[in-house]
């Protein structure tokens, strides 16, 4: 019998446990990690819960995750020659695109062809490959990023995280003295306000409720209170009836879908983060009569290394998400404690 290790093995929806599962070997292109720290994110509640059943996972038992960092173990026969070798920290992501596709080969393996095709490479991990919530993870050299000394592994954790929120601020075109809306005052919503400062945001609006909000708030922005306040018409208030440059949202209801595009300006920008799980009736008369540009975004794509050298050097500070640690066995703990949202829970690691 080769090698075992504790994971969390999803049998079906909402049916789950910790249990010894086989450690696999990496492949040419592959390497196998230790993973030290991984963290629980709302896709994985999606996951555990049904709500995209046949495609994430494809076929049950499963192990999921796809936010981590650790340390290379074992090298695939060509990762070498790439720089990799054993000891090197790292953090990951999930997509690991064919490489071959138009979409890889333009820069946006998020959107690969070949999704879902693994008999020629692709791999999504945490969503139907193999993902970290376990001690081990074999995982494309594609989906890794070196990180510096300076960096912890729970930091590391966040880059994932982190670069979704880079790559929605981009999506949504911030430009340096622009205003802008973030919904959601989630771990994405704050990393967001970050990532817009840092591209240079003169003015950053948070939309949420209660302690999630008032954390946000900290991070130099204003906060409106949905459950207090008409949203629309205060930020129209709060930017002399013009409108916000651009909104980004990670919330992904139904209301705050339509109230990203009704606080833009004339000309603005929407990125939308989240995925919502009911029909949404968009204003149409808004975005035709305003000629509005619609973002979608799906994780991230060539911005894991930009957050990894911004949390580096101290532009973006993801440790103000993480407010809870767990060792892997006490999954069912962790989880109801990020789902549940106990003591403010935002960011929730597991420490295999």
């Amino acid at each position: 019998m080769g090698k075992e290790m504790n994971g969390v093995v999803l049998y079906a929806a909402n049916d789950f446990k910790v249990e010894k599962i086989p450690v696999q070997s990496p492949g040419p292109y592959e390497v196998l990690m230790k993973v030290k720290s991984t963290a629980i994110c709302g896709t994985d509640v999606g996951i555990i819960s049904g709500k995209h059943p046949g495609v994430w996972p494809k076929s049950f038992p499963y192990t999921q995750g796809h936010e981590w960092a650790g340390e290379v173990v074992e090298l695939g026969q060509y990762c070498a020659g790439f720089g990799w070798a054993i000891g090197d920290r790292a953090a990951g992501t999930s997509h690991a695109g064919c490489g071959f596709c138009r979409m890889c080969t333009t820069g946006r393996y998020n959107l690969c062809e070949n999704y879902g095709k693994t008999e020629i490479g692709h791999r999504q991990y945490g969503h139907y490959s193999q993902g970290s919530f376990a001690e081990y993870i074999v995982v494309n050299i594609k989906s890794i990023h070196k990180m510096p000394d300076d960096m912890t592994f729970d930091q590391g954790a966040l880059v994932d995280a982190a670069s979704i929120s880079l790559h929605s601020v981009k999506r949504a075109g911030i430009h340096p003295g622009d205003t802008i809306a973030i919904f959601g005052p989630g771990a994405l919503g704050i990393l967001a306000i970050q990532c817009a400062h840092a591209l240079g945001a003169a003015k950053v609006i948070v939309i949420g409720s209660g302690d999630r909000l008032e954390a946000a708030g900290k991070f130099n922005a204003i906060t409106v209170d949905y459950k207090e306040v008409d949203v629309v018409k205060k930020v129209m208030e709060l930017t002399g009836g013009r409108g916000v440059d651009a909104s980004v949202d990670t919330a992904a209801t139904e209301d705050t879908v339509v109230q990203a595009v009704q606080v833009v300006r004339k000309g603005g920008r929407v990125a939308f983060t989240g995925i919502p799980f009911s029909p949404v009736n968009l204003p149409m008369q808004d975005i035709v009569l305003k000629e509005l540009d619609l973002f979608g975004v799906r994780a991230n794509r060539g911005t894991c290394e930009e957050v990894i050298a911004m949390i580096s050097a101290g532009k973006l500070d993801v440790n103000a998400v993480i407010t809870h640690h767990f060792p892997l066995t006490e999954f069912p703990k962790a989880y109801e404690t990020f789902t549940k949202r106990i003591d403010g829970a935002l960011k929730v690691i597991l420490l295999p």
